[in-house]
């Protein structure tokens, strides 16, 4: 095909009475080429020389993140960007549109929320490959503040009650306060069952919530939609944060969560017009309970193995050999794990991130052959000696004094 300014040159002349055989002649064209665009009837759509676009080195790369399931355009201009896109996000999307699949939903009512009212929160499960290639999971808490839209995300090696009510703690911690009530689903460690259609809360929660000073609110079962905001924020995180992501250890997984709810908090909310971080002393949360209330459910109760080794999340740590056969206190508190009996600390270590792994306390073992005892090593029989039965009065005052 030639270029619409010579198609209407020919048709110009055409016009003036000459033949293909003399506008051939004049313009440079074949004869049959003229004859084929002297005809005002055909509707010939002329062609022009492709121009490169920016997005062309990186098709095929974002083509593979499609394929991996990712058409967040947000999250391909990150990846793009950072292998040298210098273009623009609108073409971007014009490109990714005609490949994103359709999404269907139903229609759901809006809910809002006055300041400082409700906070939502839940689990959501995301799956990152170790550098072996192997797929894993990995639960993260996920809470939002209903009116500013303040974001929080922790990832955990559990969900059980107690990994619960310390990602609560933190959140509220990062939040500077404590909304009036939350919401979230019929998780087991917030309701055991329904009776006539009210919840029959599990009692370790309704203890932690009455202490911490908020009200628990579940949605109707089978309504996730009620809890629309932190829902969002559950496919958010899992779009929008774990694609692509590199790090070394849950700690540095945190770490980096931490980095990206700063990020996300202090950008404008499309929902409000402002950032969640302005929004946020308008919310005017209720102050955190004292120190000592909230460490009372950062502490876990453990029993010592035999051979002198607690275990927390898939890691045993050491305590001295003659805690062997006896239930301590454990918290886990800035990349620390702390081991008590009663109100002593009797052991620390440094967090280790990797499961299946054994860290030995320094002298754990010393004075044991003394009495009458050997290592676990040799596997013989390790003398037990009496303990001793204590009565509450004492941690009581204990408490008391520590208090003062």
């Amino acid at each position: 095909m030639i270029r619409s300014e010579s198609i209407t040159m020919i048709r110009e002349k055409a016009l003036e009475g000459k033949s293909a055989y003399m506008i051939s002649k004049e313009l440079g064209f074949s004869k049959n080429t003229v004859k084929k665009y002297m005809d005002t009837s055909q509707n010939i759509k002329p062609t022009y020389p492709t121009r490169a676009s920016k997005l062309d080195p990186f098709k095929e790369y974002i083509h593979e993140l499609m394929a991996a399931g990712i058409f967040n355009c947000v999250v391909i201009m990150e990846r793009i960007t950072e292998k040298g896109y210098d273009g623009g996000i609108s073409i971007l999307k014009d490109y990714v549109k005609p490949f994103r699949p359709a999404k269907k939903s139903p229609a759901v009512q809006r809910y809002e929320t006055p300041p400082g009212k409700q906070a939502q929160m839940d689990w959501g499960i995301c799956h990152y490959v170790d550098d072996m290639g192997h797929e894993h999971k990995v639960p993260a808490f996920i809470m939002i503040l209903g009116n500013s839209r303040m974001k929080y995300v922790e990832f955990t090696k559990r969900c059980d009650l107690f990994s619960l009510q310390r990602c609560i703690l933190d959140a509220f911690e990062y939040f500077e306060g404590v909304p009036e009530t939350i919401l979230t689903d019929n998780m087991k460690t917030v309701i055991l069952g329904r009776e006539s259609g009210k919840p029959v809360w599990h009692p370790g929660f309704l203890d932690f919530a009455n202490d911490i000073g908020f009200v628990p609110k579940v949605c109707k079962v089978r309504k996730p939609q009620t809890k629309g905001k932190v829902e969002r924020l559950v496919h958010y995180v899992k779009d929008n944060f774990m694609p692509g992501r590199v790090f070394s250890d849950i700690h540095d997984l945190n770490r980096q969560a931490i980095s990206w709810c700063d990020k996300v908090n202090a950008k404008i909310s499309s929902s409000t017009g402002y950032t969640p971080i302005e929004l946020l002393p308008d919310e005017h949360l209720k102050g955190l309970p004292d120190t000592k209330v909230c460490d009372r459910y950062r502490f876990e109760t453990r029993l010592v193995s035999r051979d002198g080794f607690v275990s927390y999340d898939g890691v045993r740590y050491g305590v001295p050999w003659q805690y062997s056969g006896k239930y301590v206190t454990v918290r886990a508190i800035k990349d620390k794990l702390e081991i008590f009996d009663g109100l002593m600390l009797i052991a620390s270590h440094d967090i280790e991130p990797h499961s299946g792994r054994i860290l030995f306390l320094d002298g754990q073992y010393r004075g044991l052959a003394e009495k009458n005892g050997l290592t676990f090593f040799t596997g013989a029989r390790m003398h037990t000696e009496t303990v001793e039965i204590r009565p509450l009065s004492i941690y009581e005052e204990l408490l008391e004094v520590s208090n003062g």
